[in-house]
């Protein structure tokens, strides 16, 4: 007797090839969609971008379609696709998202401002065939909590009133007032750019200008930045760039702040990073939550080519909606067309990086203080910290029970006391301080006991924390720390790439364990103990800080 599988091989149309088959109206529609982008490998998130925006979903007709165009096999397609949060796959069969999507952040700050009821209310008031209301991770409006997206337009201090207002027209971005190529030239802007291209200013000189400047990498890791390029620069060409603007982590939106008024810092700053390293081209990857960023970007990059100041190529490219992807290597992975799946390190990014090749990454406010310091001199700059143990200055993104949130420019090294008092108002009216995350979920969560210790790098890594991207949220008597923590654990479970066992199944037992509230503190500190040891990248390392501060500072909590 034949196998049902036989039976069902003879039945297909032997004059087709086998596999799903790509119809010549989908191949026509995703082709005129496409227009004159390259066929190329690196460029099929671009291609998933422009369907989606077209079309409002990823239909698996078109992404059979995009497969051919793209001569990849379908099934690499579509593990592209469904990796990423922002791309609505849409299998045979179902039904195409509504023409509306309205995204409430469900971040701490967030949620510490209502955004729970406010998803609720939104909820009952829409027509589910016209609007959707997804919960989403951060997207970096902290500082305008709750903050929502309604198409691509970003609504802060938002109410479900502001919202389905928004509903009515949702597509494009509101573009702020920023200080164009124009302004920034008058204000004596790339200068330095020049001088460096004339030699006027060596790559040696400007290297050791960056080492006394002791300026960081302020993405998080706070790598010494005249080290990191003499690093690459040591290494054989041919060398490319990539600019990190995927600021995920919650409570973080200093580059977005940045970039909404002077993006020419960070112009700059790359074209002249790249030319001192001999970086051949420069790859900006913004996050796909910044539709404004990115079109002021795409506008500026434009303007620098026409007025002939674009000396180093640069591609502006754009996430789809995955925190791993704030991670290096996980982004030169993103950057290329594929998951955004963290490299097993060694070799570094430095050695062996995007393509290939060695590249130098930098984080966006790194990069924008590069022509100031060389301007001014690395004495200046470091002269600007606290004191003499802390060099610089630091964009702090505060948020939570401040009178004043925002980005909060401040002395590397100031006590959070300080920060609070001086720069954000002190407490929201009816707050007192209780308790702190100084680098946002990934850098643990402490009490207001500890907030006389300088803000900067290596200060909270003793006590199982660090400062990271400089995120500082504000807890009050109001908040029950155990809440956040719980709020930063389903964050970083739904973010995990699930690559690696310990950080994927890990994030999700804690969680579990915390929502049944009789967790024993014994097994929780054991899953966090093997996730910092054995996870492939920081997401899982860091992941359970909070927990662990959880137990230590706030017991009463989990009693």
């Amino acid at each position: 007797m034949e196998s049902s599988l036989r039976r069902k091989d003879r039945s297909r149309d032997p004059s087709l090839p086998k596999g799903r088959q790509v119809g010549d109206e989908a191949l026509e529609h995703v082709a005129g969609i496409l227009g004159s982008l390259p066929r190329r490998r690196d460029l099929l998130i671009e291609a998933l971008h422009l369907i989606q925006d077209h079309d409002g979903h990823l239909s698996a007709a078109n992404l059979a379609a995009l497969a051919e165009l793209f001569r990849l096999a379908q099934a690499e397609v579509y593990e592209v696709a469904s990796f990423y949060h922002h791309f609505d796959v849409v299998r045979e069969g179902e039904t195409p998202p509504p023409p509306v999507t309205i995204r409430v952040c469900d971040g701490l700050s967030c949620e510490m401002a209502g955004a729970k009821g406010l998803i609720e209310s939104l909820r009952a008031e829409i027509d589910p065939a016209r609007i959707r209301v997804q919960a989403v991770p951060c997207i970096g409006g902290c500082d305008m909590a709750p903050a929502a997206q309604c198409g691509k337009r970003s609504v802060g201090r938002a109410s479900a009133a502001a919202l389905l207002r928004a509903a009515a027209d949702p597509q494009e971005p509101v573009i702020p007032d920023y200080q164009g190529l124009e302004a920034y030239r008058y204000a004596g802007g790339y200068a330095s750019l020049k001088r460096v291209l004339s030699g006027d200013i060596s790559a040696e000189t400007a290297i050791e200008v960056m080492s006394d400047a002791q300026l960081r990498g302020l993405g998080g890791a706070g790598f010494p930045a005249g080290r990191k390029w003499s690093l690459v620069r040591a290494e054989n060409g041919p060398r490319l760039m990539t600019v990190n603007g995927d600021e995920g982590e919650p409570g973080t939106f200093k580059d977005r702040y940045w970039l909404e008024r002077e993006p020419h810092r960070l112009l700059e700053g790359a074209l002249i990073a790249a030319h001192v390293v001999g970086c051949d081209r420069i790859y900006i990857y913004m996050r796909d939550e910044y539709p404004a960023v990115r079109e002021i970007l795409a506008r500026e990059i434009d303007a620098l080519e026409a007025a002939g100041l674009l000396s180093t190529p640069m591609e502006l490219r754009r996430g789809a909606g995955a925190y791993i992807c704030g991670e290096e290597s996980a982004m030169i992975e993103s950057i290329e067309g594929k998951r955004g799946l963290p490299r097993h390190r060694p070799p570094y990014i430095a050695q062996v990086g995007l393509f290939g090749r060695p590249t130098l990454n930098h984080n966006v406010e790194t990069l924008s203080w590069v022509a100031d310091i060389l301007q001014n001199g690395a004495k200046w700059f470091a002269d600007q910290g606290q004191d003499e143990a802390h060099s610089g200055l630091r964009s702090f993104s505060v948020s939570g029970r401040v009178k004043e949130p925002g980005v909060k420019l401040a002395p590397a090294g100031i006590p959070l006391n300080t920060l609070i008092a001086e720069h954000c108002g002190g407490m929201a009216d009816g707050h007192e301080f209780r308790a702190f995350l100084p680098g946002g979920a990934s850098g643990g969560v402490f009490p207001a006991s500890m907030a006389d210790l300088p803000l900067n790098f290596g200060v909270f890594e003793p006590y199982g924390g660090f400062i990271g991207s400089h995120a500082i949220v504000i807890l009050s008597q109001q908040d029950r720390v155990a809440d956040a923590v719980l709020n930063t654990m389903r964050f970083f479970r739904d973010e995990s790439c699930g690559q690696c066992t310990p950080c994927r199944s890990g994030t999700d037992k804690i969680v579990r364990l915390l929502e049944a509230g009789n967790a024993d503190p014994a097994l929780l500190d054991d899953l966090g103990l093997v996730m910092r040891d054995s996870s492939i990248c920081g997401l899982g390392q860091a992941a359970s800080n909070c927990v662990r501060h959880l137990l230590k500072y706030f017991p009463e909590e989990t009693s």
